[in-house]
């Protein structure tokens, strides 16, 4: 028998959804809008700012598949913001890194965006509701997490 939702889970359900949605297309664009860049590339650069990475660390890292992360480095590659090199301990992999363009992109961008979530995320929620509001999606990126 199929655990259906009941109607207050359904709400809740559908508010997760649309409210997610709504939030990452705002998100990607006024980055798009503003600095041309897309929320997986955003994303890309934070994490990259923080250090070069492997190429399959970054897509365990990043919301998007490792065929998206791919094609985006290979967007990103193309348009200098990010640089691919043979990985020292392992001869297959690929570290993927920042270029100077790249960092002053991200931190052209890094200020405008973080108003843009304040506005949409954190000023609309009481400090408590963030704090839920965080654990809950981190419980649910746990739950959500790839096996393969």
């Amino acid at each position: 028998m199929t655990p259906w939702l009941d109607p207050a889970q359904q709400r809740a359900w559908r508010a997760l959804v649309e409210g997610a949605g709504r939030l990452l297309a705002r998100v990607d664009r006024h980055l798009r809008d503003t600095h041309g860049l897309t929320l997986a590339e955003y994303e890309i650069l934070v994490h990259l700012s923080e250090g070069h990475l492997h190429m399959s660390e970054l897509a365990a890292q990043v919301s998007h598949s490792r065929a998206r992360v791919t094609q985006t480095v290979d967007r990103m590659v193309r348009a200098d913001l990010v640089v691919r090199s043979a990985c020292p301990e392992d001869r297959r992999g690929v570290h993927a890194s920042l270029t100077d363009k790249g960092r002053a992109v991200l931190e052209a961008a890094a200020r405008d965006h973080v108003l843009e979530v304040r506005r949409l995320v954190v000023d609309v929620l009481s400090p408590d509701e963030l704090t839920s509001v965080g654990a809950a999606m981190s419980k649910i990126r746990t739950a959500a997490v790839d096996p393969g």
